[in-house]
């Protein structure tokens, strides 16, 4: 193994603000238990603004009416999107219930929004329900601790249903390691839970005094589902088996998204493979990755301050060799796995375990009642009936799982009768949206409310070049952060402006290819003249179930992203 680094393991110069803000922070208490009291403003002042994402908060407005509220000379309508804490995305229907509860009575839109996250998140959480919202949680045996900000966030656990065993065990390593890099610091529990400050100094051994330079995300990926799309995270266990047990995991290192419009110093990028490591040095090695990324990583520069940056910077190799040395184990090479999809199996499906599990297609994952179609009344009288759990998966959709089959007739008629079986094509089960306007202050264009009726004109072009039954993995973000993870799509739309996006393709079925930009700021009409003019294309010229991004690279269209770093913006 060479060495030798392209860059310094460490970047000096003047650290970012948010390193001041973290250093200051007293271990992320800073003042949020006094603000909480101020009801002066709807919102957190000065550094609790930031340092609330720690606590799985994110401070928003409704973008609707921020102009008409500045008319009147009202401050905006602050609220919180409160993002929990779900390892491997399994919910008890009683944790269910009383989410559900608490969405209705004390949030502004009264909605669930399962996130690609495999979480749920609250949108329009006044401030003086904030506290009750985490009282809520911790009452059910939740929280919503280091969810968003500078930590290991939310771990993600390929949803498969029918190899039940083996997903339970890959479930149990995506709990541990939420646990095991979990900051340490006791702020949580005082803030929310009114738990006693403890008179010793805090320590955090993993993450670091000042945490980590930027989010960090893990996943466990149980082949052949790339459901949980490994390279949009920094940290990913594939899990291999042997005689259908869980026997060790490959390690990728270094995938993620985000990019930031016309700064070719940011890129997607997807994770680099380290090898294979037995089951017993999991743990070590997650903590070493993460270590060596505390150390390493850019504290001068928040756009590049990620993992996929640092492994670019140091060289792939001597990344991979500090996290041996820290680890104290040597990787084996790769063991062989494979990708076939990254869908989730609508409806229902047998498993191994001689249990039913009905996969429900919820579009843009928000759980609402709508007229004619009572999602979230539906799911509550499921939740209370059902006596196995509720899975959450990265695609926004829900598993009602470990279903006998004395109960399934019960559970699909509730479903059927509030709309959560409705028939929908390929196309729509493929397709997915971040949340954007209103409520994201980040968001250039909108993506949630745009995806639906866009996929109805994209299922049409299907239809017309008579391939209806066909489908795109089609993703839309409202800007260039990554959230829909529309750079791991076929057709990927990036919002640029209201009603204006960078139309991105290219990408392969499976999840593993980057797609490049193919037109740069364009509108819905121009988008949808596009996608005829290649869907016309490729349903004549395609070979045995090719994809329509495989087929765009090997048709010439577009040139395949191999060093994203360095060619992505060519």
């Amino acid at each position: 193994m060479s060495e030798k680094h392209p860059g310094p393991l460490v970047v000096e110069g003047k650290l970012s603000d948010a390193e001041r803000l973290k250093r200051e922070s007293n271990y992320l208490r800073g003042t949020i238990k006094e603000d909480l009291q101020d009801g002066l403003t709807g919102g957190f002042r000065g550094d609790n603004f930031l340092l609330i994402r720690f606590h799985g908060m994110y401070q928003q407005d409704d973008r609707d009416i921020r102009a008409e509220r500045a008319e009147q000379k009202l401050e905006p309508r602050h609220a919180m999107m409160l993002r929990c804490r779900l390892p491997g995305g399994i919910i008890t229907t009683e944790q269910w219930r009383a989410i559900d509860k608490f969405a209705e009575d004390k949030t502004i839109y009264g909605s669930i929004r399962l996130t690609n996250r495999q979480t749920f998140q609250f949108h329009g959480i006044l401030k003086k329900n904030v506290k009750p919202a985490h009282e809520m949680l911790h009452e059910v045996g939740l929280d919503a601790l280091a969810t968003a900000n500078d930590v290991n966030r939310n771990v993600l656990c390929t949803s498969n249903p029918v190899e039940s065993e083996l997903h339970q065990e890959a479930y149990e390593w995506a709990k541990k390691l939420s646990e095991h890099l979990l900051p340490r610091t006791r702020a949580y529990a005082e803030i929310w839970w009114d738990k006693e400050k403890v008179a010793t100094t805090d320590e955090e051994p993993i993450l670091g005094e000042t945490y980590l330079p930027r989010k960090f995300k893990t996943t466990v990926v149980v082949p052949p589902q790339n459901d949980v799309d490994l390279h949009a995270n920094d940290m990913n266990f594939i899990a291999i088996a042997k005689d259908g047990k869980l026997v060790g995991f490959n390690l990728l290192v270094g995938g993620g998204l985000s990019i930031e419009h016309g700064n070719k110093a940011t890129y997607a990028r997807t994770a680099s493979e380290f090898g294979y490591i037995p089951l017993e040095h999991t743990l070590a090695v997650a903590e070493a990755v993460v270590t060596t990324q505390r150390d390493w990583g850019n504290r001068t520069d928040r756009k590049n301050a990620k993992t996929k940056y640092t492994l670019e910077r140091v060289g792939v190799d001597v990344f991979k060799a500090e996290v041996e040395r820290r680890a104290g184990i040597t990787f084996e090479p790769i063991r062989p796995y494979e990708f076939t999809g990254r869908g989730d199996r609508i409806g229902w499906v047998k498993g191994i375990d001689d249990k039913w599990h009905l996969t429900l297609f919820i579009e843009n994952g928000r759980i609402l009642d709508y007229p004619g179609r009572p999602l979230k009344t539906g799911l509550m009288e499921i939740a209370k009936i059902h006596k196995g759990d509720f899975r959450l998966t990265a695609n926004q959709n829900l598993i009602v799982a470990g279903v006998p089959a004395s109960e399934k007739a019960a559970i699909e008629k509730i479903a059927k009768e509030s709309g959560l079986m409705n028939a929908v094509k390929p196309q729509r089960e493929n397709s997915m949206a971040c949340v954007a306007f209103p409520t994201c202050p980040l968001a250039m264009a909108e993506a949630e409310r745009f995806l639906p009726q866009f996929v109805t004109k994209v299922e049409e072009v299907l239809e017309k070049h008579n391939v209806p039954d066909e489908h795109i993995v089609t993703r839309v973000t409202g800007c260039p952060n990554g959230c829909g993870r529309a750079l791991l799509a076929e057709i990927g739309l990036v919002g640029k402006a209201p009603g204006r996006y960078n139309l991105h393709i290219g990408g392969n079925r499976i999840g593993t290819r980057i797609p490049r930009m193919y037109r740069e700021n364009i509108t819905e009409p121009e988008i949808l003249a596009s996608i005829d003019e290649l869907v016309g294309r490729w349903s004549k010229e395609r070979e045995a179930d090719e994809g329509f991004g495989d087929f765009t690279i090997r048709a010439g269209i577009i040139r395949p992203v191999l060093d994203p770093a360095r060619d992505l913006w060519d």
